[in-house]
């Protein structure tokens, strides 16, 4: 007990942000353990361990990130802002040209030597979000001016995103309408916003097209025929009826840790559909706290962003925030047939190994804006207290 006390009180930054990695760790870890059961029959003759140690592993090298980001100091994130940029964009070419196809999309790169797989966009959403932030920070004494302010901030978004659309378009939306939101929040000018609005839907009306005229330079469009059956009907029928079994089966409380039915039915039941898995063995009321934990964590940034003095800091908070919890609810509504099946994994919880590890760099970048914002409050506080204490 004095060991949990002490370890609260020397923890530094939002303990309820905190709490959140603590309990979608040990939920991520229940699920998945219960979920890879028929692709550890398929591939490891049944050793479902093997599946839980490497998903622990994954966890512990992605709490380490998360500490490592929390103890920087964040405005060491902002002068690496533009180096991260320029190498976001360079991995990204690498992947839409040389990348391996792995499920029909070229999202991947493969590290030497060890055989990681490697998704580049995870690490170009906190590259841009990171620029974005340095760059609102930077020409917001010129907020209006088109030269100096928006020319800076529109061209990365735009090369960004339309280099993650090709193989990857949900992605490519969830980021551009986040900082299309930075902007909003950074008080750019709204014209400029409406501008880049504009040249977002430009840019994907030609990605369409040049993926009808040139189907090989265009590899990826699951993406468009998945919005076209969301739209019209067909396609998604089996998975759709897999996730409405499994909220029937789970009802209120769930049928209870590793009796899923979906887990050996439905493809990624671990990754993409976990949250079907969670729905089956849980019910409602776990679906509701997954929910809550997520809706919880966006108030949470909310607050952060506004005791933050530094604008640098406030953006970067809402900006990885944002994407975060958008990406949590896009998973969630997939499940209810909200929006079109987008493969999008629910950070934290879904098995994966970059996924997790930039999701708990994000929340540690979150958690050190936190730490510093915590410590001038405090600081604050104490010097009004010094200075009535004088009076």
């Amino acid at each position: 007990m004095s060991l949990g006390n002490s370890l609260y009180k020397n923890l530094k930054g939002d303990k309820v942000i905190w709490m959140i990695v603590a309990l979608l760790s040990i939920i991520s870890v229940l699920v998945v353990y219960s979920a890879t059961e028929a692709i550890a029959f398929k591939y490891r003759l049944g050793n479902t361990e093997s599946y839980l140690f490497k998903h622990l592993g994954t966890l512990l090298l992605g709490g380490f990130l998360l500490y490592l980001c929390y103890a920087m100091h964040y405005h060491r994130f902002k002068v690496a802002a533009p180096y991260l940029l320029v190498v976001a964009a360079l991995l990204l070419i690498y992947t839409l040209v040389l990348g391996p196809t792995i499920n029909e999309a070229r999202r991947w790169i493969q590290v030497p030597i060890i055989g990681l797989t490697f998704q580049t966009s995870d690490f170009a959403k906190i590259a841009l979000v990171l620029f974005v932030a340095r760059e609102i920070t930077r020409h917001k004494d010129y907020i209006k001016d088109f030269n100096k302010a928006f020319k800076p901030i529109i061209v990365p978004i735009i090369i960004i995103c339309g280099l993650i659309a090709p193989s990857d378009l949900s992605t490519a939306i969830m980021l551009f309408v986040t900082t299309a939101t930075m902007m909003f929040v950074g008080r750019v000018d709204l014209k400029y916003i409406g501008l880049l609005l504009v040249l977002g839907v430009v840019l994907f009306a030609f990605l369409i097209l040049l993926g009808d005229l040139f189907p090989d330079l265009v590899r990826r469009q699951t993406w468009i025929s998945r919005m076209r059956e969301f739209l019209h009907g067909g396609g998604n029928e089996y998975h759709l009826e897999q996730f409405k079994m499994a909220i029937s089966n789970g009802k209120v409380f769930g049928v209870g840790p590793g009796n899923s039915v979906i887990a050996n039915t439905i493809p990624h039941p671990y990754s993409d559909s976990v949250y079907g898995t969670i729905m089956e063995e849980y019910g409602l009321f776990g679906g509701f706290v997954v929910l809550a934990l997520y809706v919880l964590m966006f108030f949470r940034v909310g607050s952060i962003m506004t005791k933050s003095d530094k604008s640098f800091g406030a953006l970067v908070v809402m900006g990885l925030g944002l994407s975060l919890v958008m990406q949590a609810f896009v998973n969630m509504a997939v499940a209810v047939d909200m929006v079109p099946v987008t493969g999008q994994p629910l950070p934290l919880v879904s098995m994966g190994g970059t996924s997790i590890m930039f999701t708990c760099i994000s929340i540690g970048m979150i958690l050190s804006v936190s730490k510093y914002v915590e410590k001038t409050n405090k600081n604050s506080k104490q010097a009004n207290t010094d200075n009535e204490s004088t009076d």
